[in-house]
């Protein structure tokens, strides 16, 4: 046997393990209207289209995954994935260094990626409907030889589109909703008649407008407003600037802003159609029909336990440990369950101390039901919850979350015959707080204000070892501590003051400390080796939650830091430059901010600001003199840093951006 044949037999036995055998293509007409063939994987892929992306990465193609934009923040799996620029200006030299073998591309990047065609194939996925999108997913697993995660992708979308549909159908034509998508910001917009958004709207038993002109975005004048009258307005948080306009006279005089019925939900759900079209139509549809989707006559799914998923908890005392998927009020819920061999006592701070517990859980409603379920109260939520998971009210302590159990962090941490296990959910995007700085707008006396965003951080804690009363509570202030230590090290912002605070936990966070077995501990505090294992299995713990979560680690890109505090390089170009030179100096900032050193230098800044606001900084002069210096780095000389259009900034950070603002405008008046 010569070495040709040899080779042509181990290609014949490998090939057939990935699912390209000899003469297997894959062809298929791109969104261009290109047709392409590929005739094996893709190695090496630069995904410009954060939908694309956000499939590729559910799919289980992120080893594939070589660069991305810095608007795809989600899933996680994007942590760490160098960035080529934004996705409507990607820088073509860092797409060339990357040397990819497919880019995936919109039409607004075609002039961008057009010079690397010799290098690349080129493939554009603009999916234009739901069932367009279904169609790429499907593909896109063909391509990377995932085939059954898309097609299990699809499945739970298509399922969720089928509940929805059945059960606006039993809503009566008079009850329909005037929904519309509110878009723009300095103007009053919408998507046009044939976007996906109004698709969106319809799928979820909504009236659309109809404003006969097509596109993505379009202009909306006040009569035809008035002439629609919404009943029903949402948006994305990036379009909450507009909403001010609805308070000027005419645009105020519809049924949904007299009603107040303006929901805002998160841009990569309302502004994508990618892996989330069910999920999304669901949540939506329980915000416009919230009324008749908690009406149990309505239901149209059994309410019972669907599956039980066993999880491995190494303590002797835990009998089973299991994620309970259950459909409740038509939405799939997901609970940790640990049921203990023998009653025990246990403080929650959510029920306070109890005695007799066989069952700690921890119970995540998806998004569909957040309204439902803050409607129904806690007592009736945690009545109605134990009775179709058939718990013992009496038995059974629980905490709630809308953090996706999916998420779940499970740290143990050991020292000799002691061993600490933490089980945490986190999500800390919408509701994250800075106690001793922000507001609390519930006051319970007269029952006014809200309660609280969907964003919790909950804490299972457990111990191989028997804490007294004291250890127990004690555990707490430990937890805590552990807790705010991991969100203060992730630079986490509140959520209501994130220019100037980092968070110290959200609104809403819960803690369960189980009395255990074994040996008897009655310290846990600092000094302690418990209380030392407590803290560092709870700051791993949410750590790896809120990365699982929310997308977030420490070294997470500028442009991520940026929109954290509700800064834009859109917006504060336009406020420094006129409207012909804003677009050019906002795309010279992007690639400033590229570069390492420049992105550094934002950072650095960012952490002096949260240090001058605390007072742990007094003289600015050191860093006037930093921001001069990058300032004339940029330009080529002298040049003053104007911190003009960020007055609102805290100074420290006005300064930083404003030596990168003038640097990046004079280099632009020399292009």
């Amino acid at each position: 046997m010569n070495r040709y044949s040899l080779f042509f037999i181990i290609l014949y036995l490998v090939l057939p393990k990935y699912g390209w055998s000899a003469g297997q293509l894959v062809t298929f007409t791109d969104s261009g209207g290109r047709e392409i063939t590929l005739n094996s994987p893709p190695q090496r892929v630069v995904s410009l289209v954060p939908s694309v992306t956000e499939i590729l990465l559910r799919i289980g193609a992120a080893d594939a995954v070589v660069g991305i934009t810095h608007h795809s923040v989600l899933p996680p799996e994007s942590a760490g994935k160098i960035i080529v620029g934004g996705f409507a200006s990607p820088d073509p030299e860092r797409l060339a260094a990357l040397n990819p073998d497919v880019i995936f591309y919109a039409d607004l990047q075609k002039e961008a990626v057009s010079q690397l065609e010799d290098q690349a194939i080129l493939i554009n996925l603009s999916a234009r409907s739901i069932a367009e999108s279904f169609d790429h997913i499907r593909l896109l697993g063909r391509i990377f030889q995932r085939q059954e995660k898309a097609a299990s992708i699809v499945e739970e979308e298509e399922r969720l589109l089928a509940l929805i549909a059945s059960k606006v159908a039993a809503i009566p034509a008079e009850k329909r909703q005037r929904v519309i998508r509110l878009m723009g910001r300095n103007t009053v917009m919408a998507p046009g008649d044939d976007s996906f958004q109004n698709e969106y709207i319809r799928a979820a038993g909504g009236i659309a407008p109809k404003f006969g002109r097509n596109g993505q975005i379009v202009p909306v004048s006040l009569d035809r407003w008035q002439e629609f009258n919404p009943q029903v307005i949402y948006a994305c948080g990036d379009d909450r600037k507009v909403i001010s306009l609805l308070q000027e006279p005419g645009w105020r005089d519809v049924e949904a802003v007299r009603n107040r019925r303006i929901f805002f939900f998160p841009c990569e759900l309302t502004c994508r159609m990618a892996s989330h079209a069910g999920s999304f139509v669901a949540w939506l549809a329980a915000r416009v029909y919230e009324e008749e989707f908690g009406e149990e006559t309505n239901f149209v799914l059994t309410q019972q336990v669907v599956r039980r998923t066993p999880l491995k908890i190494d303590l002797d005392y835990v009998k089973k440990a299991e994620i309970i998927e259950s459909d409740i009020k038509d939405f799939r819920n997901k609970t940790l369950a640990l049921t203990f061999t023998i009653p025990m006592r246990v403080v929650s701070t959510l029920e306070g101390q109890r005695n007799g517990i066989t069952t700690v859980a921890n119970h995540s409603f998806p998004p569909p039901s957040w309204g439902l379920g803050h409607k129904q109260g806690l007592a009736a939520l945690r009545a109605s919850t134990q009775q179709v998971l058939d718990l013992d009210p009496t038995a059974s302590a629980m905490l709630f979350t809308g953090a996706n159990m999916d998420n779940l962090a499970v740290v143990k941490r050991s020292f000799r015959d002691m061993a600490v296990i933490a089980l945490v959910t986190a999500g800390v995007t919408s509701n994250s707080v800075r106690m001793s700085a922000d507001t609390g707008a519930f006051y319970e006396p007269d029952r006014t204000g809200k309660i609280g965003k969907p964003g919790t951080i909950n804490i299972l804690l457990l111990t191989n070892m028997r804490l007294t009363p004291r250890a127990m509570t004690r555990a707490i202030i430990s937890a805590t501590e552990a807790k705010t230590a991991a969100l203060q090290d992730m630079d986490i912002r509140s959520s209501y003051s994130s220019l100037f605070n980092q968070a110290t936990g959200t609104g809403t966070d819960n803690i369960i400390v189980v009395e255990g077995t074994g040996e008897s501990i009655d310290s846990s505090g600092g000094h302690t080796k418990m209380g030392e294992l407590m803290a560092r299995a709870v700051y791993e713990g949410v750590r790896r939650a809120v990365h699982r979560q929310n997308g977030l680690v420490t070294d997470r890109s500028i442009f991520q830091r940026l929109r954290e505090r509700k800064i834009t390089l859109h917006a504060i170009s336009r406020q420094y430059a006129s409207s012909e030179k804003a677009e050019p100096l906002r795309k010279e900032m992007e690639k400033l901010l590229l570069q390492r050193q420049y992105a550094g230098f934002l950072k650095a800044i960012m952490a002096i600001s949260d240090d001058y606001e605390k007072g742990l900084v007094d003289d600015l002069s050191s860093i006037d003199l930093w921001c001069q210096a990058v300032a004339r780095h940029l330009a080529g000389g002298e040049v003053p840093v104007d911190t003009r259009g960020l007055q609102d900034l805290p100074p420290v950070l006005a300064k930083g951006l404003g030596a990168l603002l003038a640097g990046a405008f004079e280099r632009t008046n020399q292009h």
